[in-house]
């Protein structure tokens, strides 16, 4: 079989996650071994409550691993302060939720202006201006998000994550909030910024059609990966 020569933006070696304490406590991710290379598309599917969404918070830094490694545009995030990981994550990792995560008293050229200026980025209002005229909202810069519809704020999100000109987007159900046709205008988005921009795209979701759309999927089940990586329609397979 020919090797890719794409490079791996994304290694988990054995990756191992408990969360809470005691009786409580539940063994999230067991054994994770995962190469994701750069360039690539991925759709991680799998059941509510399999793991796949604190998998993708490891990913980007803001969920450490009990044991094993996690590398991260070279990397190894398992190894480095909190500190650390979270200028990596400033700088080569943009994520967008579910839930958008905009902050309410901010417009939306604040929203995705102050993170840049945070990290020390250059003209921060300046690119935020270019990334959201490039997500379609070049007439709603100064609108705060209670002004802005679902599908607007997710724009506004996704300016954000690309605002720093990250290597990599994760994204845990960008989608999931809106109506199926913005929900289609968002993955087209997503989609066309990757393939643009040469950007890895790692996407949890639940919708089987926007999985397909990856180049690859990879398919979780109670914290451990339970159909290989190069399985084309695993979102299918457990669904």
């Amino acid at each position: 079989m020919s090797q890719s020569i794409a490079k791996p933006i994304v290694t988990l070696r054995q990756a191992n996650l408990t969360l809470g304490n005691g009786a409580s406590s539940v063994h999230v991710l067991k054994g994770i071994d995962i190469d994701i290379n750069q360039g690539e598309s991925v759709g991680i599917v799998g059941p509510s409550g399999s793991g796949k969404s604190t998998l993708l918070m490891v990913i980007a830094g803001l969920e450490r691993l009990d044991s094993g490694e996690v590398h991260v545009a070279d990397q190894a995030l398992h190894a480095l302060s909190e500190d650390a990981v979270a200028a990596v994550r400033g700088r080569s990792v943009g994520i967008v939720f579910q839930s958008f995560h905009l902050i309410p008293n901010m417009t939306a050229l604040e929203n995705v202006a102050v993170p840049l200026e945070l990290a020390g980025k250059s003209n921060a209002f300046e690119r935020a201006r270019e990334e959201l005229i490039a997500v379609g909202l070049g007439e709603r810069l100064t609108h705060y998000p209670g002004q802005l519809s679902g599908g607007e704020q997710q724009r506004v999100a996704i300016a954000r994550a690309l605002a720093p000109d990250p290597v990599l987007i994760v994204a845990d159900e960008p989608t999931g909030n809106l109506d199926g046709e913005t929900g289609r205008q968002i993955a087209d988005l997503l989609f066309a910024k990757q393939a643009e921009r040469g950007t890895t795209l790692l996407l949890v979701t639940h919708d089987v059609t926007l999985a397909d759309r990856c180049n690859r999927q990879i398919a979780v089940r109670s914290g451990r990966i339970v159909a290989g990586e190069e399985a084309p329609t695993a979102a299918k397979a457990i669904a």
